[in-house]
């Protein structure tokens, strides 16, 4: 899947520009000498998102000039509408690009006022648009697992389900659309972050990480769901190494982290998965051990990791692959079947 991460403006950016927004309307009612149904008092803030893409024009015409086209998901913050238009000021990001990362704070963000068809937009106020919202960012997560899929969609798919924490906060959806779309962003990310050549560095302080703060906010707003604990698996990442360049202090270090993990979140989806792989880690110590010349610490490797193994057979028998795994790993310690590099015999 091609992943992507999204803008969003905070509150006090938008409560900032609601001066600036009123004096654009008065400037826009100048200029075109239109009278206008329905303005927003500035104390209201209509936000919007609309399910496909959307043309803003420079007047309430679908021949007028074009000045821009806002993909899925992006924002809008309504001032006002006039029959089947809608004037906004469109919060986008730069020019698409394969596999983009945009972030507001980081100076991403671009917006153009103008108008847009009321057409497959959703408010913050339009019955079910947590529903609508989720539908389309499955859509379109659906077309970036494909092969020839909508270009874009991924990105797409990240912003969708990020709106439907931003307007419907206490959906039942809300949880899982937030830890969807930072799980997206971070899959975009990982991929730019190991295309580095600082992701071969052994320490995981010496090379960028993934950006944490959506998979924070998963965690601090929804504590307690699996999907807290999903956004807590995927920030082991940026703690390991980049390339373990053969020394047991990486694995060993690595090991511990996860067989925490396991031990604090043993009802998370992905607590099987964290025991697998600090045993694996484990069982790679064995043959790290033995070219340090380290046969105690070997020993005990082989132990730890035989242990790891028989925890995810006992406490997740349910979890078919990983328990396979697990029992493939028990059987190759008790072999001598080196789990980690070239070695043969």
């Amino acid at each position: 899947m091609n992943f992507a991460r999204t803008s969003v403006v905070p509150e006090k950016k938008l409560t900032r520009d609601r001066a600036r927004i009123v004096s654009s309307l008065i400037c826009w009612m100048g200029a075109l000498g239109a009278v206008f149904t329905f303005v927003l008092p500035a104390s209201a803030v209509d936000r919007a998102a609309a399910i496909r893409e959307a043309v803003v024009y420079l007047t309430p015409n679908s021949d007028a000039a074009k000045l821009a086209t806002a993909e899925r998901g992006r924002e809008f913050v309504v001032i006002e509408t006039t029959h089947n238009w809608l004037h906004v000021e469109a919060i986008l990001g730069p020019a698409r690009v394969e596999a983009a990362i945009i972030d507001d704070e980081e100076g991403g963000e671009k917006t153009v006022t103008g108008w847009i068809q009321d057409k497959g937009v959703v408010h913050s106020s339009t019955p079910d648009g947590d529903k609508i919202l989720y539908g389309e960012a499955a859509d379109s997560e659906d077309q970036a697992s494909r092969r020839h899929g909508r270009r874009g969609s991924a990105q797409d798919a990240m912003r969708l389900y990020r709106r439907v924490y931003d307007y419907f906060p206490t959906s039942p959806l809300a949880g899982q659309a937030l830890y969807r779309a930072a799980d997206i962003r971070w899959q975009i990310e990982k991929e730019d972050v190991q295309s580095r050549p600082s992701a071969k560095e052994k320490e995981s302080y010496l090379r960028v990480g993934m950006d944490e703060e959506w998979m924070k906010l998963v965690e601090k707003k929804f504590p307690g769901t699996k999907w807290a604990d999903l956004a807590a698996f995927h920030r082991i990442d940026n703690k390991l190494c980049g390339d373990w360049q053969g020394s047991s202090k990486c694995p060993d270090k690595e090991a511990d982290i996860y067989e925490k993990y396991a031990t604090e979140r043993p009802t998370s989806p992905a607590a099987a998965e964290a025991l697998y792989n600090a045993a694996w880690r484990r069982s790679a110590l064995i043959e790290i051990y033995k070219t340090e010349e380290q046969s105690k610490k070997m020993e005990e490797s082989k132990n730890r990791a035989a242990a790891l193994s028989q925890r995810i057979i006992s406490q997740y028998p349910q979890q078919t692959d990983w328990v396979t795994r697990a029992q493939r790993l028990i059987f190759a310690i008790q072999q001598n079947v080196p789990t980690y590099g070239n070695t043969v015999d």
